[in-house]
């Protein structure tokens, strides 16, 4: 059996590590860690949920605690991409949690908060930079951030952050790196996007996957309700019946359908917060908080959350809206079974969100299972009719 002692790291990140119960590495992390302790370029493919930030973030940490660097002001040793401002949370305090018994420094850059105190930080120099890439780009511009001294390049999520734009800021940053330097890319998916760039940004990397490119976790029960678009809500209510679900992720593929869902939950006295796109970073972390805590039951949220929130014991992911993009109900489903454990994904699905639900199944390559026994049921043909041949008549002699 492997452990994380095989890896031989220093005596205070094994400590770290058993203080929070890591003790046997993931498949991700047990292929990976080697290759990046020798110091290897690595290309990853995994779903999150993976442990992929134990991957990447355990050998920087053990270089730099076993080679200290004096730092210049607006330097850092390493980067750490991530394309949303919780996810750029959640791997910094990964990291905190790693690193809290060596003598290693992170800091956060992200928008919708003030600059002002990591533009603070960033002047005393600091060993990783954890990073939404618009404002480490901003301030990269401004003179704030210097490349000179990284050594370790990462980018989390990567297909995500390229289908928010920034292709071209990645290739520039990568640019302005020191010729030696390792760079570590992990993506969900391998779009031909992503292979470009990898081709572009890796040398000789080593290159692991953990599961099938969009497959979906074994342990997530996946079942989908028919029902006309008007009894949506009655359906949805009628599921939070179900007290044994304490914890509850609803996805909506628009900021103002999470707005009714959350009115609606709210007039039904149903404890609950919400995350968009339209709420200040303030905001999003006290929802996180309190669904966290048990204060809220259910959290609604756009599909900024679906790759952006690591929550231990989600017993369940509602889909009140398909995603129109199949591979967002991958990575909405995974934020329950989390860590090896059980969940449950259930999908609303009208007539609207028919072609949609096509697509995920196409994708995921399997049928998800139809629950008819419900009091909102409603037929539909799932797979397209097949067009009618036209009769083309004998011609006549």
């Amino acid at each position: 059996m492997v452990d994380f002692n095989s890896f031989k790291l220093s005596k205070c990140i094994q400590d770290a590590l058993v203080d929070i119960g890591h003790v046997k590495p993931t498949p991700i992390q047990e292929k990976s860690i080697p290759a990046l302790l020798e110091g290897r370029d690595l290309l990853g493919i995994a779903q999150t949920g993976t442990g992929k930030t134990a991957a990447f973030s355990l050998p920087m940490i053990e270089k730099f605690i076993s080679n200290e660097v004096k730092l210049m002001p607006n330097h850092c040793r390493a980067i750490i991409l991530a394309p949303t401002r919780e996810l750029v949370t959640q791997i910094n305090e990964s990291i905190l949690s790693f690193s809290k018994k060596g003598n290693v420094r992170s800091t956060v850059i992200m928008g919708g908060v003030s600059s002002a105190p990591q533009v603070i930080a960033l002047n005393e120099g600091v060993d990783i930079v954890v990073a939404t890439p618009g404002r480490f780009i901003d301030l990269m511009e401004q003179g704030f951030i210097k490349l000179s001294q990284v050594e370790t390049f990462v980018l989390d999520e990567a297909d995500m952050m390229l289908d928010m734009g920034f292709y071209e800021g990645v290739i520039d940053i990568a640019s302005k790196l020191p010729n030696l330097h390792q760079t570590v890319l992990f993506s969900a998916t391998m779009p031909k996007e992503i292979e470009t760039l990898a081709n572009q940004i890796l040398n000789k990397p080593v290159k692991v996957e953990v599961a099938a490119q969009s497959s979906t976790v074994d342990k997530i029960e996946q079942s989908v309700y028919f029902t006309l678009a008007e009894n949506k809500n009655y359906l949805l209510l009628s599921l939070l019946e179900d007290k044994t679900k304490s914890r509850i992720i609803i996805f909506c593929k628009a900021k103002y359908a999470v707005s009714e869902v959350v009115e609606l939950l709210a007039r039904s006295d149903v404890s609950v917060g919400e995350i968009h796109s339209n709420l200040t970073q303030g905001q999003r972390n006290k929802a996180i908080e309190d669904f966290t805590s048990g204060a809220i039951r259910v959290l609604v949220a756009t599909d900024i959350a679906s790759r952006g929130i690591d929550i231990n014991d989600v017993d369940l992911v509602i889909n009140y809206n398909m995603p129109e993009d199949a591979t967002y109900y991958v990575h909405r489903i995974g934020r329950t079974a989390r860590a090896g454990r059980e969940g449950v994904a259930l999908s609303l699905c009208s007539e609207k969100d028919l072609p949609f639900l096509r697509n995920v199944q196409k994708l995921i390559g399997k049928n998800i299972s139809q629950v008819l026994d419900h009091p909102f049921h409603h037929d539909y043909p799932l797979s397209k009719p097949k067009a009618k041949k036209r009769y083309k008549g004998r011609r006549r002699r």
